[in-house]
């Protein structure tokens, strides 16, 4: 449900914000705009998208996601269906670099390009809070995380719509040629960015609480798969759960740091930071899911065993 909700609302927001600001851009742009990106007014990057690293990245976001959608298909998991449309915008993103690279002081390009990018891992974090549940279900250890599962999926997930309209919001005052306005707007997408970062932080606390407890109080769930390949163990799709959290989470460290440096940082004119700090771990977070799709792990369960499942683990330990 948070997938189409995210991307409906960045859609509109990059159609509206990239209007207005194409309609406003007074700003005077030199003639040649490769001669000197750093201190150009009209470059938002500060540099020249390099071609080489974005068709990589394109071309690697492109296969994860068309993989990831023949998994949806044919195996299954519905409900990660948020991180497959992040993957489409991610890949979009991409795809707006080779634009920008030929038209570095295009104001709309780079709009564009900069929301999809940069808002594209809320998708993936909604992901990585559904799974949670499911897993918790499938295992029958809901009981061991902090919260109801229900009841902790909504709140996340909440959280990170929120989060993403505080980002999308101020992301988009930032293009304004008003100083006023644009400083505002990075003040509000960094207090975006550091919700976000409490947020998903907090979940990883959660999640690591959980796997804690399954491993210390339930020995036979944790022994369950151990005669089964590894691909099928769900310990194994535990262990793709954090490594792709972990990515995530080196990912919003890197852009609230990145933030706080204000205009025209270290970070945020420096192409290779924008690779090591960002691309990478986001794509690591993803790729973990194409060997170990959950849906191969979890399957939809018959209505009336569902019931009962929810009904048996309704009341969460605390401790």
């Amino acid at each position: 449900m948070a997938g189409p909700i995210l991307a409906s609302t960045l859609f509109l927001l990059t159609l509206l914000v990239t209007s207005a600001q194409a309609a406003t851009n007074s700003v005077t742009c030199p003639s040649d705009p490769y001669l000197d990106p750093r201190n150009d007014p009209c470059n938002a990057l500060g540099y020249i998208a390099n071609n080489t690293l974005t068709a990589v990245a394109f071309v690697y976001v492109l296969l994860v996601v068309l993989i990831q959608t023949y998994q949806v298909i044919y195996n299954g998991g519905k409900f990660m269906l948020s991180m497959v449309i992040g993957e489409y915008v991610y890949a979009l993103g991409f795809a707006f670099r080779f634009a920008l690279h030929h038209s570095p002081d295009s104001l709309g390009i780079f709009i564009s390009e900069d929301l999809m990018i940069v808002l594209s891992p809320c998708f993936f974090i909604a992901a990585n809070y559904t799974l949670l549940g499911r897993l918790a279900g499938e295992i029958d250890c809901a009981h061991h995380v902090l919260l109801p599962v229900k009841r902790l999926t909504l709140i996340f997930v909440l959280s990170d719509v929120t989060t993403f309209v505080i980002q999308a919001g101020g992301a988009s005052l930032t293009t304004s040629k008003v100083q006023s306005s644009a400083s505002t707007g990075l003040h509000i997408f960094l207090i975006g960015l550091i919700m976000q970062l409490v947020s998903f932080g907090f979940f990883c606390a959660i999640y690591a609480r959980f796997l804690y407890r399954v491993y210390t109080e339930e020995q036979d769930v944790c022994m369950r798969d151990s005669k089964q390949p590894w691909s099928n163990d769900w310990r194994t799709l535990a262990a793709a759960l954090s490594v792709s959290s972990i990515g995530l989470l080196i990912r919003s460290f890197y852009r609230v740091v990145e933030a706080s440096q204000g205009f025209r940082g270290n970070l945020s004119t420096s192409e290779a930071a924008f690779y090591l700090g960002d691309t990478i771990p986001i794509c690591l977070a993803i790729v973990v899911y194409v060997p170990f799709w959950p849906g191969r792990f979890i399957k939809p369960a018959h209505p009336y065993v569902k019931e009962q499942k929810e009904s048996s683990t309704s009341s969460p330990s605390l401790v």
